[in-house]
């Protein structure tokens, strides 16, 4: 066994006090211990190393490191200010002032979350803020395996049991083109969208369920024309080029209404209100650095959501 495997750090603190202090009753004052304990942790590191590491009263050298005790006093230094260290990054993890959060986000979220993490990151420079989007199954998967922090999504589950904290309204209504046949048009019956294809995400998603159960209730069941699509950002496109019409979250098509390029369609119970919740699941260890951004997040009250215009 190498020495330095076997050597303790109350020897290593007695030498360092015998060189600071220059005898060892001095040492033992210091440190609390009597001479006698002193002598034997320093003869026990001597006998690691099979070398004298200080100089005894007496010798021709006089008090102090040998050689070979000044080598290992500069590793005690060494170790002290990593230690000191440590300690100071230790501290700061336990005051939620340092380490690493993923936050979670559905693809909806995405068009505010990277103005959060910005957020986020100005107010707790010491955290590391990883951002994580996809559509609602894939976020409730890794809810499962436990590979968020905090969660943004706009409908909590019921399983694994998690904590929902409301953010903030999250509405959601028919957007068209808006040179569309029906745009402009008031209290829009199902009997007026019957003709109409509705563009939608893939299975999933939070927002095709929405759309699924809200097409059910309005038409008794009936059926209605879909045409599926991947991404929030492609069913804009294609609402723009007239291609449809989609039932989407206004926070994903602000920009675009008010700007123009998108209308809503005006349907009695539309737009539907829904909410941005804060999620966190019971059971998985809440780290001090997640529970700050929480409070940050929370306190922040819905202010980096995308500003919508006024309803007609």
């Amino acid at each position: 066994m190498a020495a330095e495997d076997a050597l303790t750090l109350r020897q290593l603190r007695a030498l360092a006090a015998v060189a600071r202090l220059g005898t060892m009753a001095a040492a033992g004052r210091d440190l609390g211990l009597t001479t006698p304990a002193i002598h034997s942790q320093i003869k026990g590191l001597e006998d690691l190393f099979g070398l004298p590491l200080i100089h005894r009263p007496g010798e021709s050298a006089g008090q102090g490191a040998t050689p070979a005790g000044a080598v290992l006093l500069e590793a005690i230094q060494k170790m002290d200010v990593a230690l000191s260290q440590a300690g100071a990054r230790i501290a700061a993890l336990k005051a939620g002032h340092a380490g690493r959060v993923v936050l979670g986000v559905v693809s909806t979220a995405k068009y505010f979350a990277p103005r959060l993490v910005k957020i986020l990151r100005s107010r707790h420079p010491g955290i590391e803020v990883a951002l994580q989007v996809g559509n609602r199954e894939e976020i409730l998967a890794d809810l499962e395996r436990m590979r968020l922090d905090l969660i943004i999504m706009g409908r909590p589950p019921r399983l694994p049991p998690v904590e929902a904290r409301p953010l903030a309204p999250h509405p959601h209504a028919l957007v068209a083109a808006p040179d569309h046949p029906l745009a402009g048009q008031a209290a829009l019956s199902a009997a007026d969208l019957a003709a109409e294809t509705f563009l939608t995400r893939e299975p999933g998603s939070g927002t095709r369920i929405l759309m699924t159960r809200w097409l059910d209730r309005i038409g008794d069941g009936a059926p209605f024309t879909q045409v599926e699509m991947g991404s929030n950002e492609t069913i804009k496109q294609a609402v723009m080029a007239g291609l449809g019409i989609a039932l989407l979250s206004l926070h994903t098509v602000a920009d675009e209404l008010r700007h123009g390029s998108l209308v809503t369609l005006q349907v009695p119970g539309l737009p539907i209100e829904r909410h941005w919740f804060l999620v966190r699941r019971l059971d998985q260890p809440q780290v001090p650095a997640a529970q700050a951004l929480a409070e940050t997040i929370l306190a922040l009250q819905g202010s980096f959501l995308p500003q919508l215009p006024v309803m007609p």
